[in-house]
């Protein structure tokens, strides 16, 4: 929680209604006891977001997001905790002690981080625009080249980097320490451990947050040279796979159009949005990540379109695109979802040369014709061959097949390969038996780029649920009750102390959920008083998605929140019994691995257990509707 105080963060918490902040971005309507909006993280046209007063929570039932009052800001206007504590607290016109509480050496360091690159940036700016160095005058002219003159470079902060120790000399003066530099990335150790700036010769491109704050550097190298682009290795504020160059000038026109592009370079950023497309931004020399995806999808709620240079690169580039094919882009998943495009450009041509070449208009008749991800992934693959000859068609369909194995079960799927058969001159009935015959294939990290390792001592995340028609309907009785359970003792912090033996005892059929019970657990362990927004930041904090999980469940009006956990914790109890007793069971239909002592001894405690949990199945009456 940075260094904001347990105290101050609870002032903020206390003086910041949760639907009087909600609904300063969205008209909100009171039914019931509740009150119901459309949901500003996703796309709707049917209110499916509610917001608990009583209890000062909110959870979306069409994107399963949820939380208290820091999540809901933290997770629409793309904020840390501590930011979103500060932006509420000045909300809310409270003065908050930052020494106050536990001091965190991770927030304190990330702040010096970005004064540094604040610095940095500054530094680079004012020696591209008023240096005589050669270097420097080789820059302005690159940039000239380019048709990033005139007003460009004060627009997007540009710089030169001169090297030779010019950077870490003035930073040394402005009172940074040498490993600070290092850790910021900004300069490095020699052999001999000398400090050196990390770029020189170079044309410098700052890289923002969504909040317009510099947390990082690339550098295109200045004539011919090795790398050309050159970006900040990752620090404690900067992680590619997480920030996108140009978002924080471009996520006002996401909103108001709905889409988003993106594309590889940063000066293709710059041209577009000097040509008047101002929703463009560009990853950071990766592939486009699920976080990138996430990240975009809370500011432009329509499409994300992906913009790939027609040259082999670029081509490259699509082809990893495809890994993000998922069932979540198939009508079975049963919510609005924004959508993920692709469009090559022609010639071999980069957005930069595209738009100078044929202007900004012909580029955004492209976008508008970009193809679903599905579509365009299947043509791609189908393109490859020679579909004049068999051999070329059997190629053909079985690539074609392979992008759909992420979704296989999908009637989208299905459609798809339908249309395949009829584009290889194949049976429908046979493609689609080597549709159904596709291995899955390996599941993508949702919070981790496929290529890069876990963060240190990162929570796995929950494994994925089984497909719905694997589950008996007891098993989805089972797991219902589960969430139910852990939501309404979040939501009620006291009966969560009431029963905490429950929660350590119940046996989990979903690890994520037990992970959930743990978390609960131990925030009530170190304090149990604390609050149900506490308890939910936490636990979503060690199991991503727990927020949902834990927002979901609500009291019916009128029902004693108390008399539904208590039954709610039987119902698992009982659960869990039978499961205990099916297992004895299975081990009595093999009497010769017991001796007669033995079987019979087990037999009567099978009974025993029977009939106790018989007795209590007929004392366990479902609960008085309200």
């Amino acid at each position: 929680m940075g260094s904001i105080s347990d105290e101050d963060i609870q002032r903020v918490r206390e003086a910041s209604d949760l639907v009087a902040v909600i609904g300063e971005r969205v008209p909100v309507k009171q039914k019931g006891r509740d009150f119901w909006c459309c949901c500003p993280l996703h796309q709707e046209k049917t209110p499916s977001f509610k917001i608990d007063p009583s209890v000062q929570l909110w959870h979306c039932f069409g994107c399963n997001e949820g939380g208290d009052v820091f999540a809901f800001v933290m997770k629409t206007e793309d904020l840390s905790f501590p930011e979103a504590v500060r932006k509420l607290a000045e909300r809310a016109h409270i003065d908050i002690q930052e020494t106050g509480g536990r001091p965190s050496a991770p927030a304190s360091k990330k702040a010096r981080i970005k004064d540094i690159c604040a610095a940095t940036a500054e530094f680079y700016h004012t020696q591209l625009m008023r240096s005589p160095d050669a270097g420097a005058a080789k820059a302005r002219e690159y940039l000239a080249g380019r048709g990033l003159g005139g007003k460009v470079p004060k627009e997007w902060n540009l710089g030169f980097a001169p090297g030779r120790g010019a950077l870490t000399r003035h930073l040394k003066a402005r009172g940074f320490r040498d490993d600070e530099l290092v850790e910021a990335n900004v300069a490095s150790r020699s052999r001999e451990g000398r400090l050196r700036d990390r770029f020189y010769d170079r044309v410098m491109f700052p890289i923002n947050d969504a909040q317009g704050e510099c947390i990082a550097f690339g550098g295109r190298v200045i004539g011919q040279g090795e790398p050309k682009y050159l970006n900040s290795q990752e620090t404690p504020v900067f992680h590619k796979s997480q920030v996108l160059y140009g978002l924080d000038h471009a996520k006002a026109a996401m909103a108001s159009t709905g889409t988003a592009i993106v594309v590889e370079g940063y000066t293709d950023v710059i041209a577009l949005h000097e040509a008047g497309i101002g929703n463009a931004v560009a990853t950071l020399g990766t592939a486009l990540t699920l976080r990138h995806i996430r990240l975009l999808s809370r500011h432009a709620q329509h499409r994300i379109v992906y913009l790939f240079d027609g040259d082999e690169a670029g081509q490259r580039a699509a082809d990893r695109a495809l890994g993000f094919i998922d069932d979540s882009m198939t009508p079975e998943a049963g919510r609005s979802k924004v959508e993920l495009c692709a469009v090559t450009l022609p010639d071999n041509l980069d957005p930069a040369e595209f738009v100078a070449a044929r202007g900004a208009a012909a580029l955004s008749e492209l976008i508008e014709r970009a193809q679903p991800l599905l579509k365009y992934g299947i043509d791609r693959r189908l393109a490859r061959y020679d579909l004049s000859t068999a051999e070329g068609r059997t190629r053909a369909l079985a690539d074609a097949l392979s992008v759909l194995a992420p979704i296989k079960e999908s009637l989208l799927a299905k459609d798809y390969a339908v249309q395949i058969a009829g584009r290889c001159r194949a049976r429908e009935e046979d493609v689609l038996e080597a549709l159904a015959a596709l291995a899955p294939p390996a599941r993508r990290d949702g919070e981790v780029p496929a290529g890069e390792a876990p963060a240190p001592g990162a929570a796995p995340l929950p494994e994925p649920a089984p497909a719905r028609g694997r589950l008996t309907q007891a098993e989805r009785s089972r797991l219902r009750f589960e969430r139910e359970f852990l939501s309404v003792l979040a939501q009620h912090p006291l009966l969560a102390l009431a029963h905490a033996d429950a929660l350590a005892q119940v046996q989990w059929r979903r690890a994520a959920h037990g992970a959930i019970a743990q978390s609960l657990l131990d925030t009530l362990a170190g304090d149990p008083h604390a609050t149900a927004g506490t308890l939910i930041t936490n636990a979503t904090a060690s199991v991503p998605g727990a927020a949902g999980t834990l927002t979901a469940a609500a009291v019916p009006e009128g029902a004693d929140a108390g008399e539904v956990a208590a039954y709610l914790a039987e119902e698992l109890s009982l659960g869990d019994a039978e499961e205990a007793i099916a297992s004895l069971k299975a081990l009595l239909v093999d009497p010769t691995q017991f001796s007669p002592e033995d079987y019979d001894s087990l037999f009567q405690s099978v009974v025993g257990m029977q009939g106790d949990l018989n007795q209590r199945r007929l004392a366990h009456k479902p609960l008085s509707p309200a």
